[in-house]
């Protein structure tokens, strides 16, 4: 039986991260990564990034994250189907049996699916690498894509594809794309930009079926209309994957619940990434399903896997880049929430603070104004001390 002193299932950002983390402080110890990938540990913002948008962006030198660099052993392309708590030991579903002293539960999430479609070479559930290179296969032949989803995903693949030259058609349920996040007047002039670039924005819309014929997809929208393309992506997110972490009888609440050290209720088990729901210092308890959570968790739970026992008080941000637009957030950014906007261009260049139902900023969307993250930090941690007529010029977009 292979046996590993830190052993890691999933095989994204967190992997690779927690990994290093591991070596900062035990540069001996074996480490084992599982994943049901099959590619190594890459950087996945890349996927629906910089790979379209930047042709001298390589998989090597952006993509790669050369985990193997850190000594570790993959098992790549394969699942872990139970984890044996009292023995230590792990069962994949090739009937391989590996040894644990620490154990760390990167999982992440499995993306949604589009209704009545499973995923094939022309729908795609856009999550990795593969999926990447599918469509791009198919965007360097002229086709048509549909993309459903209006967050992060389905904005940046629409922006992406249409600056390759595909013919894309957006369906979102906003009733103007990111009319979830932002306010009104911000959000329009957002889903102008996808309108400038020659993408058919469908707003107020949802998939209520789909049909994949030989060369096309069709999607039933539920007012009846209907969208024939290509390709269909789907951007809807992600359901942490939590069923391996809730079968070891693991507490398991919106994600894998973990302590400010990252701990499971099993003192020897840790959760990290994209599937665990942990203690935020400014924001309480919270899943986070961001590259900067993913580096920085995942580096805290490998020097934890390696006896460091450090609590985890980083608060993550999250970025996206669209055509000429770059906005960073901490915090809750949604539209439902009271908004103070400081724009020192309107709409182009400025700030938003998002404010609770007690006027306490919950939120800070950064619009074109970069390197400010620790300053909107600073505005979570000391919001109790700011009233709202405050908040102007707190942070200075130059």
């Amino acid at each position: 039986m292979t046996h590993h002193r830190h052993l890691i299932i999933g095989g994204g950002m967190v992997a690779d991260s927690a990994a290093r983390g591991v070596r900062e402080l035990d540069p001996d110890g074996t480490i084992g990564i599982i994943s049901e990938d099959v590619d190594r540990p890459y950087a996945r913002p890349a996927l629906s990034k910089k790979l379209w948008t930047d042709p001298d962006f390589s998989w090597d030198d952006g993509v790669d994250l050369h985990t193997e660099e850190t000594g570790a052993e993959f098992v790549l392309g394969t699942r872990v189907e139970s984890i044996d708590r009292a023995a230590k030991t792990v069962t994949t579903a090739d009937g391989q049996t590996i040894g644990y002293d620490r154990l760390l539960l990167a999982t992440g999430g499995g993306p949604r699916d589009l209704p009545g479609l499973r995923p094939s070479d022309r729908v795609l559930s856009y999550r990795s690498a593969a999926d990447y290179r599918t469509l791009r296969r198919h965007a360097d032949a002229g086709a048509s894509v549909v993309v459903v989803g209006g967050s992060y995903i389905g904005t940046e693949i629409a922006a992406g594809l249409v600056q390759n030259g595909a013919r894309v058609t957006l369906v979102t349920p906003d009733d103007v794309l990111g009319g979830h996040m932002f306010p009104a007047a911000l959000a329009a002039v957002f889903q102008q930009r996808f309108v400038d670039a020659g993408v058919e924005v469908r707003t107020g819309s949802r998939v209520a079926s789909g049909e994949e014929t030989a060369d096309s997809v069709v999607l039933t929208l539920d007012d009846g209309s209907t969208v024939t393309a290509d390709v269909a992506v789907a951007g809807l997110g992600i359901d942490p994957a939590t069923q391996l972490a809730e079968d070891a009888g693991l507490a398991v609440d919106d994600g894998v619940r973990v302590s400010a050290t990252l701990s499971t209720d099993d003192p020897a088990v840790y959760a990290a990434g994209d599937v665990a729901s942990y203690p935020d210092r400014l924001l309480g308890t919270r899943r986070v399903e961001h590259v900067d959570n993913a580096q920085q968790q995942g580096r805290q739970a490998g020097r934890n896997l390696a006896g460091a026992d450090e609590p985890y008080e980083h608060t993550p941000m999250f970025y996206s880049t669209v055509f000429d637009v770059r906005y960073e957030a901490v915090g809750v950014v949604s539209s439902s929430l009271r908004a103070v906007e400081d724009w020192a261009e309107p709409h182009e260049r400025g700030v938003v603070y998002h404010l609770d139902d007690d006027d306490l900023v919950a939120g800070v969307l950064l619009w074109n104004v970069p390197g400010k993250t620790d300053d909107a930090r600073k505005v979570l941690a000391e919001a109790h001390a700011l009233t709202p007529d405050m908040l102007p010029g707190t942070i200075t977009a130059d």
